[in-house]
């Protein structure tokens, strides 16, 4: 059987029309954009398959994006490659200006094949100064986060305890950690989870 680094690379050089579901590829997971590397990269030595940065521009399925060291990055997007935006979304919701993390193949043009995309994802931790029915107030190093609750998409992880859309037992001056996704160019968060330690 064929590795997944393998069908990734058919699929880039078949010119984008492959056939790999971004499940075999991968989780779609947003925790998956903060796993360690599966390849083993030295310490303090950056990570060949993954990128970070901001989209400059698209162009067709190529996504130019600035990274925080200012270096350049040519990402391709292909039928196996999982975006996700708060939730798994199509190509087209890659838009100028968003932030993103992406893992794939690096090709020997230099070109990044993507196998995952994440696209505006945050890990932020903090304690909440205020909650109403649609808004968690964060206090993130002393910064405010405004983190909105989206129906159908958000979801608290209480200690052990399984995923629930119910966010009521989250507390005033309680700390939590939120994954979400970051409205660019804003302090503002949508919430895909919060996990409160208790």
């Amino acid at each position: 059987m064929r590795s997944r680094r393998d069908m990734l690379k058919s699929a880039v050089l078949g010119g984008g029309a492959g056939v790999v579901a971004a499940t075999t590829l991968g989780s779609l997971g947003p925790e998956a954009a903060f796993a360690a590397s599966a390849q083993k990269v030295e310490p303090g030595a950056p990570d060949p398959d993954f990128a970070e940065g901001r989209i400059r521009s698209i162009k067709d399925n190529t996504l130019l994006v600035l990274g925080s060291n200012m270096v350049f990055h040519t990402i391709r997007v292909v039928d196996g490659t999982s975006l996700w935006k708060l939730g798994p979304v199509g190509f087209e919701q890659a838009k100028p200006g968003d932030g993103l993390y992406a893992r794939g193949v690096r090709m020997p043009d230099g070109m990044l094949a993507a196998e995952s995309v994440w696209l505006n994802i945050v890990n932020i931790k903090g304690h909440i100064k205020n909650i109403t029915d649609k808004t968690l107030h964060l206090d993130h190093n002393g910064h405010e986060v405004l983190c909105h609750v989206v129906a159908g998409k958000s979801v608290a992880i209480h200690s052990e305890s399984p995923p629930t859309a119910d966010l009521s037992m989250l507390k005033v001056s309680q700390h939590v950690q939120i994954l979400g996704a970051w409205r660019p160019d804003t302090n503002e968060v949508d919430i895909a989870t919060v996990f409160s330690p208790h």
